[in-house]
């Protein structure tokens, strides 16, 4: 069983050194020698990389209580184990039929985006106990009116609902900057909606949700543009922290919140000296993607991994490993794809990238990988290598020490 909550403390009288993953030619190799017996593609986590980001993230936050976003994570131990830490409260779902699964054994639930999933909506309102412990979000009247279009307030349980708020920065030079979202932008049009909300029966109104996808999902230290990036985001948060501020008041003065959510893994400092949140999400941060190394405020350990082997040699300074391309949500660019990371020096070739059969990998040390050698590559976000395997091995020290099967491992693929 994944136990986050163990103290993972140095052998008395041990010599203080830094965290192994620092040092990759003891970290990879390491995770090498422990997965040899196992077939590629192999993926590991390793549980003191994990422990390290669950706690960094907490004390990113400052004290915010954190809600887990089971989309980045797809590991339902992995869930478990970091929200009996204290400092962890509740789950952001991605779809409704993943919700009514985790409520199963889970208590605070808030769906992050909208449903029209008629079938999870109706086995929603058949569950006393799963309408209680999930908060669906709404930014739009049509919310509303499909849910009573499939049963009516009196026909069914009284349905939680969030508010989701769009975060982003409208700029009056650069356009629109961020994510779209909701169309509910400032605090007049929030509190209008959120009065409609209120006023209709079988309904309750218990939150609000704001991502800043701008300031949480953007490197500041990575590029010749971070300069630019810091000048917008540093705008952003002065503009975001104002005008939260007055949506929070709004809408508090209309009825009591249970949660005001912001942020993500990469602004959970702007989050948690926000005092008008409750609350922050993140989830990307646990099992550390690359994107995530652009950051000048924190540098997550990379506390998930996997590996493919060497099939064949097409040139003598290209080493071909059969699979590769889980590639991450987002523009379709070289960020998003995995990161060969070890051996050093490898790259994907421009015009073939990571190929979902076969992904070629050039520099120098493809000279020396011969055919049945394995490469360890780093996922860019967290959760799309969940969706290609059935298994994560739990690595500490040298050895396995436990297999978590993925939402995949247990049959279940929501999105």
């Amino acid at each position: 069983m994944l136990d986050l909550t163990e103290e993972l403390s140095p052998v008395p009288g041990a010599p203080v050194v830094a965290p192994e993953w620092q040092d990759p030619a003891r970290y990879w190799p390491r995770l090498s020698a422990a997965t040899q017996h196992l077939p590629a593609p192999v993926a590991v986590i390793d549980r003191e990389a994990l422990r390290y980001n669950a706690m960094d993230l907490l004390v990113r936050s400052g004290g915010l209580p954190i809600r887990v976003a089971s989309k980045s994570v797809r590991v339902r131990a992995v869930l478990d184990a970091v929200l009996k830490l204290p400092g962890y409260r509740g789950i952001l779902a991605f779809t409704l039929a993943e919700a009514l699964w985790l409520a199963e054994t889970h208590d605070d639930i808030v769906l992050a985006y909208p449903t029209v999933d008629r079938g999870s909506l109706e086995a929603l309102f058949a569950d006393e106990q799963a309408a209680q412990r999930i908060t669906l979000m709404i930014d739009d009247l049509a919310h509303l009116d499909l849910i009573d279009s499939i049963k009516g307030p009196g026909e069914r349980p009284e349905i939680r609902v969030a508010v989701d708020v769009d975060a982003s920065w409208k700029s009056s030079l650069l356009g629109h900057i961020g994510v779209r979202r909701s169309a509910l932008f400032t605090a007049g049009e929030v509190a209008g909606f959120a009065r409609k909300v209120i006023a209709r029966p079988g309904f309750r109104l218990v939150g609000l949700q704001m991502y800043d996808a701008q300031i949480a999902g953007q490197g500041d230290d990575a590029g010749s543009d971070a300069p630019l990036i810091r000048m917008v985001q540093a705008r952003s948060r002065a503009e975001l922290r104002e005008r939260r501020a007055a949506i929070v008041e709004a809408v508090t003065a209309l009825a009591p919140m249970e949660f005001l959510n912001g942020g993500g893994t990469g602004s959970l400092e702007f989050t948690g000296s926000d005092e008008s949140l409750t609350e922050a999400s993140a989830g990307s941060g646990l099992l550390g993607g690359h994107l995530f190394d652009g950051y000048r405020s924190f540098q997550p350990a990379p506390a998930s991994a996997f590996a493919f082997d060497v099939v064949r040699r097409p040139a003598a300074d290209i080493a071909t490993v059969l699979g590769g391309g889980w590639i991450a949500s987002g523009p379709p660019v070289a960020s998003r794809q995995p990161k060969p990371v070890w051996p050093e020096g490898l790259r994907t070739l421009p015009r073939e990238a990571a190929g979902e059969v076969q992904t070629p990998l050039q520099g120098p040390a493809a000279t020396s990988l011969g055919v049945g050698d394995r490469v360890w590559f780093r996922h860019a976000k967290s959760g799309e290598p969940a969706e290609r395997i059935e298994r994560y091995h739990l690595v500490s020290g040298d050895e396995i020490i436990d297999e978590l099967p993925t939402y995949r491992g247990e049959g279940k693929a929501f999105l």
